[in-house]
């Protein structure tokens, strides 16, 4: 238990730093060397699109991440305690979380990368989250490799480029072909890439529990819920305004879990 509390500082830390260390890349080199190229047009400028871009992604995925934090699940203080007071709340829609010593309604799983629960209350917020965290990792692997690609004169255009790239890089940099900067660019191309595809892979696994009415807890304890259409699953988690949230970070408002609460 004490790693696990432990983990829950340390993820969250790990998240900020990565979101740090990339707002400075793509500020001091990625868009500085965007603005060397004099034929661009100052309107509709390479550094002008890319930095409004990575901008509405970084956006969206920290406000996503702020909600998620403040947004988190109910705490519902009648089943924590003894056994016997755990015993009556219905075990399919509730759980017991030992990190946050707490007991959720329609509990999905616990993150350690926000420090909280997951539940009915944030469930589009982290969903946003994975969504956008992945899309700006992987943009700014782009935006990565274009800058290495002007830097070093590499060629990705062979598709097993990017696989050599860091073996290559890394002899290169001890016999100094390759500065430190450059070096330390390479090694969050492949950060990126993986947090990229981590996301990816983990939006796409909790909107497919969604479709089917499921949260994780349940799938992974095999409880059984009931048939629904996957049209209402979607409105339960994302509510009538679902293209505004996926504009903009704001709570999840128009669903019905939060029209259940305001009653």
């Amino acid at each position: 238990m004490l790693a696990l509390r432990l983990l829950n500082l340390v993820a969250p830390a790990y998240f900020l730093c990565i979101s740090l260390v990339t707002f400075v890349l793509q500020l001091f080199l990625f868009l500085p060397s965007m603005r060397e190229d004099p034929s661009a047009a100052r309107l509709f400028s390479p550094a002008l699109l890319h930095g409004a871009f990575f901008l509405f992604l970084s956006t969206n995925a920290l406000g996503n991440y702020v909600l998620v934090i403040q947004n988190s699940p109910d705490d519902l203080d009648a089943c924590q305690g003894t056994a016997a007071r755990r015993a009556l709340c219905p075990p399919p829609s509730t759980h017991f979380c030992r990190v946050c010593a707490r007991v959720t309604l329609r509990h999905d799983h616990h993150c350690f990368f926000t420090g909280n629960c997951i539940g009915s209350r944030n469930m589009r917020n982290f969903i946003l989250f994975c969504l956008y965290t992945s899309l700006a990792c992987l943009y700014s692997m782009v935006a990565g490799v274009a800058y290495i690609s002007a830097v070093l004169s590499i060629s990705f255009a062979h598709p097993l480029a990017f696989l050599t790239l860091l073996p290559t890089s890394i002899s290169q940099f001890f016999s100094g072909a390759v500065l430190g900067p450059e070096m330390f660019v390479i090694l969050m191309l492949y950060l990126w890439f993986a947090i990229g595809l981590a996301c990816a892979g983990f939006c796409c696994h909790q909107l497919l529990l969604i479709l089917r009415g499921q949260t994780r807890h349940q799938a992974r304890k095999g409880v059984a819920v009931r048939a629904r259409p996957w049209r209402k699953n979607l409105q339960e988690v994302f509510g009538k305004r679902w293209l505004l949230g996926l504009l903009v970070p704001m709570f999840n408002v128009g669903s019905e879990s939060s029209k259940q609460r305001d009653k």
